[in-house]
């Protein structure tokens, strides 16, 4: 059984995820980076997020008045300081010097391909034949009702992360050793995308029995950045060819349990928007409005079945949040909300707030969320 709604803020928040006509806007949570805010807005005293990252973490939360929490990670914000990452390890897409992957160099596209038939698609195959439906069903289903227990009854636990689905591997090879693979190399590619869905379809039939089974919120949020400011990483007609029909048939048991799912955007995603929806998506989260991305235009697009979107509309946090000004962030937030969806709007950020935003926005926002929780549209 699922962990009951019994607070107003949650059942606003399941509402909207039915999309219900409802009369306040609920707000998805509000992920401040900096310790300072998190505790000034949560009522507590300089140092108290340090000493209880996850009591100050949600009474910020509770304070501000979000009512949907999908991805809880409240101790986040300890890997940065007032001024950013302070002690980071730098990787393969944050300027690591050299990349080895199993004894493997990767300095060329070759590499990469090397790397994959050698080590990455046994490994894949392997998980493929031990996989557990009955083990991952329960795992799903205990995650998810141990963070709502831990969250509490004021906000909804939404999805995030548990369903899979194949994804651009340059985390693990870099930009451009991937990417150059991904030019020369399709059919090595595809075949990535062809075992990673594999895995991902047994995957998603475990996901979409928990959902069933523990009678979880029927959201979750796909995160997974295909983009930059200038547009798709790569050509998306390669992706109708190489990435979109493992992508689709990777999510068919979700599709079929009645998921509706939601993709993170970041940069300029705009041509992939349509084919998102063909696939049976149900909306979007997280606009770049600054590199193209048409809020309006999304907003009054349908899904494939012909119904609204769900929609997090997201004060940015790449414009309006670190250089506006109060007024700016108070016309964003009734544009937001203007020009929504009529049902199935959440408002928030466009991602996480990082360190130096001014105080006086962050403030703002947190009254807007409050005003539109309380009044609705009017």
């Amino acid at each position: 059984m699922a962990y009951a709604v019994t607070t107003e803020s949650a059942q606003l928040g399941l509402d909207t995820v039915y999309r219900k006509p409802t009369s306040g806007v609920p707000s998805w949570m509000m992920h401040l980076m900096q310790h300072a805010y998190i505790e000034r807005l949560a009522g507590a005293q300089p140092g108290d997020y340090v000493q209880d990252p996850h009591g100050v973490y949600l009474a910020c939360q509770r304070a501000v008045g979000v009512c949907l929490i999908d991805q809880y990670i409240p101790e986040n914000p300890l890997t940065l300081g007032d001024r950013g990452y302070e002690d980071t390890e730098l990787g393969a897409t944050t300027g690591a010097e050299k990349i080895v992957l199993d004894g493997i160099v990767i300095d060329s596209a070759e590499a990469v391909v090397d790397h994959m038939e050698r080590f990455v698609f046994p490994s894949i195959e392997r998980e493929i034949e031990a996989f557990d439906e009955e083990a991952r069903t329960q795992e799903i289903i205990e995650s998810e009702m141990a963070i709502q227990e831990e969250i509490g009854p004021t906000f909804l636990k939404t999805g995030h992360a548990f369903i899979h689905f194949p994804g651009l591997a340059y985390t693990l090879y870099g930009y451009v050793p991937y990417f150059v693979a991904y030019g020369l190399y399709p059919e090595v590619v595809e075949k990535h995308f062809s075992l990673q869905a594999d895995l991902a379809y047994l995957n998603n039939r475990a996901a979409a029995r928990a959902y069933i089974e523990a009678d979880l919120p029927p959201l979750h949020r796909l995160d997974h950045d295909m983009a930059d400011s200038r547009g798709t990483l790569v050509d998306p007609q390669s992706l109708d060819r190489l990435w979109f029909p493992h992508f689709a048939r990777s999510l068919e048991p979700v599709l079929d349990a009645g998921v509706r799912m939601i993709w993170h955007c970041d940069g300029n995603l705009m041509e992939m928007v349509p084919r998102l929806l063909e696939v049976g998506l149900a909306g979007f989260q997280g606009f770049q409005y600054e590199d193209g991305m048409d809020y309006e235009k999304i907003c009054r697009m349908k899904t494939r079945e012909g119904e609204g979107l769900i929609i997090v509309g997201g004060v940015s946090v790449t414009r309006t949040l670190p250089f506006g000004t109060p007024d700016d962030v108070k016309r964003e937030m009734e544009w937001l909300v203007e020009n929504g969806p009529q049902v199935g709007l959440f408002l928030g950020a466009s991602s996480s707030i990082a360190p130096g935003t001014p105080w006086e926005n962050i403030a703002t926002m947190a009254e807007g969320i409050k005003y539109y929780r309380t009044h609705g549209r009017s």
